[in-house]
């Protein structure tokens, strides 16, 4: 690798998120965030047809010249590692799941090369499936003791997931539907009469509040206790923004239900979700062995993919 930057791209269902990272220290000198997720992307392409590589490298170099402008540097024929839905069946170019145990060391995955762009396939195991996550992990792994004991990564998000790693390999993971749902309900559902999403968690009230949910979605049937939402404004007239952290306790407390007592947790997590999260765990003493940026795994998830590929990069990676 002669050059100083790679471009580190996160493509997920909904928004696109470009990164140039200098190799020293694996520093980020610009960023680039839109939208154009893969289901606008696919939904674009269907409409104006074409070759499907093509268009959706059409895309990437649209916002790549947008990220170039912002550095000042020019990006021409650096290589750019693509991570997340672009590998999915509406995506650039549909890639097989890699399979599990999968070794922390990038030599697990399935990669293509359209171009300068090298793409990341996820991974399948146990009924379950992940895009870009399983890039994230393995960007933890100099977090992670290499024992055979198993360490959960708690990883948030609209479907969070919990990977177990067992001496430097994934061994399994499943998914939750937490941050979908309680979108869903927060804003579709009877509840969303009852909840406000204006403010923050921190006034004590709504802390109390959070915890509360957290507890009885942790030890209670979550179909009745999600109708306490309801309750908690007809009868006990609770504020709705205390009401909205509430009902995300709820969530969060009956996904964290699924993690076995014991084990060793690293929340692999960004600001959005880091709070609620440690305070979670801290509700239901659920001790946080570290906290590991996600931002931060996925780029050292990419670096350690592209190190693994270089020595023998793909044919179509050799003239970049």
């Amino acid at each position: 690798m002669n050059d100083r930057y790679f471009i580190s791209c996160d493509w997920g269902t909904s928004a696109l998120r470009l990164r140039l990272v200098c190799f020293d220290g694996l520093r980020v000198v610009a960023e680039e965030t839109s939208d154009t997720g893969i289901a606008k992307t696919y939904q674009q392409w269907q409409k104006d047809g074409g070759q499907r590589e093509s268009f959706y490298a059409g895309i990437l170099r649209e916002h790549l010249n947008n990220l170039a402008e912002k550095s000042g540097i020019g990006l021409e024929g650096k290589i750019v590692m693509v991570a997340g839905m672009a590998t999915s069946s509406i995506g650039m170019k549909e890639l097989p799941y890699g399979a599990l145990p999968m070794p922390l060391d990038g030599s697990g995955l399935e990669t293509y090369g359209a171009g300068r762009f090298l793409l990341i396939s996820g991974v399948s195991g146990n009924n379950d499936v992940m895009r870009g996550e399983e890039t994230k992990a393995i960007g933890c792994a100099a977090y992670l003791p290499a024992i055979p004991e198993d360490v959960y990564l708690l990883m948030p998000g609209t479907h969070p997931k919990h990977i177990v790693v067992n001496n430097h390999r994934v061994t399994g993971f499943r998914t939750f539907m937490t941050g979908e749902i309680f979108g869903l309900l927060s804003t579709e559902s009877i509840l969303s009469a009852s909840v406000n999403a204006h403010g923050d968690v921190e006034p004590e009230a709504c802390r109390t509040r959070f915890a509360a949910g957290v507890r009885a979605g942790f030890a209670g049937n979550l179909l009745h206790e999600l109708f306490m939402v309801r309750t908690n404004q007809l009868l006990q007239h609770m504020d709705p923004v205390e009401n909205w952290y509430y009902l995300s306790g709820l969530m969060i407390g009956a996904e964290l239900a699924a993690l076995p007592a014991g084990v060793a947790v690293y929340l692999v997590s960004g600001p959005a979700h880091e709070t609620l999260y440690s305070l979670a765990c801290e509700t239901l003493r659920i001790p946080i062995a570290a906290t590991i940026d996600a931002d931060e795994a996925l780029i050292r998830g990419q670096f350690t993919v592209l190190s693994t590929m270089m020595p023998h990069p793909p044919e179509s990676l050799s003239s970049v």
